[in-house]
């Protein structure tokens, strides 16, 4: 989707004109991305800033992960992102994701922290959620806002979406480690305070 890829990255440089925080996340599964993102979300909301956005975690029964869950931020609604029980949806590894869901949280969420939102939260872009055209959109929606964003990628994530964020330089994007992650969850607070 090259003429897609040219307009989105049109989109991109407009929100980063707009001297707010563009910020994203990628690293090894396991390495502390969602934990990060929680410890922003967290601290910022502990000084009086109003976080919105979508957060993912693991659905784990027994010990072992079945699934993946989504919040949103602001309401604490939740639902399914993908389930080895799913019956439908596109298929990414041994899960099966849940758009219905995607668009009734994530989706909802976005577009909901665009509005009332001090800064929004994404977590994450990865092959599950980019199967997503309504959540494609609403992310590239957020960017184009005077906002603040933080947003999480999968190491792997292979999308034009991906691909934009990537190449833009006005963008950060930090590989979080299980020995930073602490200290860089306090940097982007910091970060995202300075402008505020």
């Amino acid at each position: 989707m090259p003429e897609r890829l040219q307009e989105l990255k049109a989109t991109t440089f407009l929100a980063s004109a707009m001297s707010r925080s563009r910020i994203f996340l990628t690293g090894e599964p396991g390495c502390g991305k969602t934990t990060t993102i929680k410890k922003v979300s967290e601290t910022l909301a502990a000084h009086g800033r109003k976080v919105g956005g979508v957060i993912s975690g693991e659905i784990r029964e027994g010990g072992v992960r079945v699934g993946f869950n989504l919040e949103d931020i602001l309401t604490h609604e939740t639902g399914i992102l993908a389930h080895v029980s799913q019956r439908d949806g596109p298929t990414v590894g041994k899960y099966r994701v849940n758009l219905a869901d995607i668009q009734r949280i994530a989706v909802s969420a976005i577009k909901h922290a665009i509005d009332y939102a001090d800064v929004i939260l994404v977590d994450e872009l990865g092959p599950m959620e980019l199967h997503s055209m309504p959540f494609i959109l609403a992310v590239e929606m957020a960017l184009a806002t005077p906002k603040h964003f933080v947003g999480t990628i999968h190491k792997r994530a292979s999308h034009y979406l991906v691909a934009a964020i990537k190449s833009n330089p006005a963008y950060q994007i930090h590989e979080v480690t299980p020995n930073n992650r602490n200290e860089l969850a306090k940097s982007i607070t910091e970060r995202i305070e300075s402008q505020m």
